[in-house]
């Protein structure tokens, strides 16, 4: 009998045929394991981490595309389950390429996009300034300032180091009336750079003045 099992050539082929064939079945076959995942790409704000109450990081990349494996019978990925930060933690200023961290428990991180960052860290300085009055209308209309006063005459500007030296005035915007009035209301000031445009990043303390003034007609003032 085990001759015969020995010299039997079809029965020694039909085994490796089989053989094969379970090979190729392994190997082509979709594993399970494998297909019942998917990759899904999520979109979070990049934020920072670290940064001392007098500091300020300027970048310009605000988001991060995060691509993660996921189970497909599960719920879909929701973006508040990632986070994309960037640990600043005892950087003094200056500007640097800061690798993003992604924060995703018992998911798989793929691809991330962009990897890293580069930005630049300042201090937020503070400054007492004084206060102009600025004129705002026609100025041909019969009427001139009898007085002005403002309450108070300076504010303290808080802001990062570069928009601070970009500030060349601060004013307050008083409208010219068409008649004679007394004029009493609280303004806003507005920190404006040397062409007169407000500078939006730049925190005026405090944010309401009173201007008080008086117009009269042309001719007439004392």
């Amino acid at each position: 009998m085990l001759d015969r099992l020995r010299n039997n050539l079809p029965l020694k082929l039909l085994s490796l045929a089989i053989a094969v064939l379970g090979w190729t079945y392994l190997r082509l076959t979709p594993n399970p394991v494998i297909a019942a995942r998917f990759v899904q790409q999520v979109t979070v704000p990049i934020a920072t981490t670290g940064l001392r109450v007098d500091e300020i990081a300027r970048f310009s990349e605000r988001e991060a595309v995060v691509a993660v494996d996921v189970p497909r019978a599960g719920a879909p990925l929701r973006p508040e389950m990632l986070r994309a930060v960037l640990n600043l933690e005892g950087r003094e200023p200056g500007v640097y390429n800061v690798p993003v961290d992604v924060i995703a428990p018992k998911l798989e991180i793929k691809s991330l996009s962009p990897a890293s960052v580069t930005l630049s860290i300042e201090r937020i300085e503070a400054r007492t300034v004084p206060v102009t009055v600025h004129y705002v209308g026609d100025a041909r209309r019969g009427v001139v300032v009898g007085r002005v006063g403002v309450s108070p005459l300076a504010v303290t500007l808080r802001a990062s180091t570069s928009d601070l030296r970009r500030v060349a005035n601060v004013r307050v915007d008083v409208p010219l009336p068409t008649a004679p009035v007394t004029f009493d209301s609280m303004l806003r000031p507005i920190a404006t750079d040397d062409r007169g445009v407000e500078i939006g990043n730049v925190a005026v303390a405090p944010n309401l003045l009173r201007v008080t003034a008086t117009f009269v007609a042309a001719g007439r003032q004392h």
